[in-house]
């Protein structure tokens, strides 16, 4: 009797552990899931020699946002990006290690004008950088800069980037 209750623990032991083993396989899997944020409500637009462009964005302004971004995305719109939004001007850095997109970084000075527009290579740890102070970082798919007239000066309007620019 004794021994039986061991194995009738041992066989509940092991169905515990199969009904829980798929949602912890879930779990890391997730791990490279990618970050998708709400669509902000208010377009960005680029005041190009070309007319206005606007895009659809996201907006990352928290640590966890800004470090996951548009890693493990595979697709995205055309008129789609995503707004790295920092506290400070301050210099920043990118790679695209998780990345399998090949971007259009966005450098953009507190003014909301356009600092530099830097290719980013998919899966690169390669830094990435204007070598300047940066509010703003503002990620599109590859070669929608230039499609699009963003280059360097070009004035990017949003809420959030005009409460800085005044």
């Amino acid at each position: 009797m004794h021994r039986s209750l061991s194995v009738g623990i041992l066989f509940a032991l092991l169905s515990i552990f199969q009904a829980v083993a798929p949602a912890s396989a879930q779990i890391s899997a997730g791990a490279e899931a990618p970050m998708i944020l709400p669509v902000d409500e208010t377009m960005l637009v680029a005041e190009t020699a070309n007319g206005q462009r606007s895009f659809s964005i996201e907006v990352a302004d928290e640590d966890h946002e800004r470090a996951a971004g548009l890693m493990f995305r595979t697709e995205m719109p055309d008129d789609r990006g995503m707004l790295f939004v920092f506290e400070a001007t301050r210099p920043v850095s990118f790679w695209m290690k998780n990345t399998p997109m090949a971007l259009d970084l966005v450098f953009i000075g507190e003014d909301g004008n356009v600092l530099a527009v830097l290719p980013g290579e998919p899966f690169s740890t390669a830094s990435i950088t204007p070598g300047q102070p940066t509010r703003f970082v503002l990620e599109l798919k590859a070669g929608t800069a230039e499609k699009t007239g963003i280059t360097e000066g070009v004035r990017l309007r949003h809420p959030r980037i005009d409460q800085v620019a005044g």
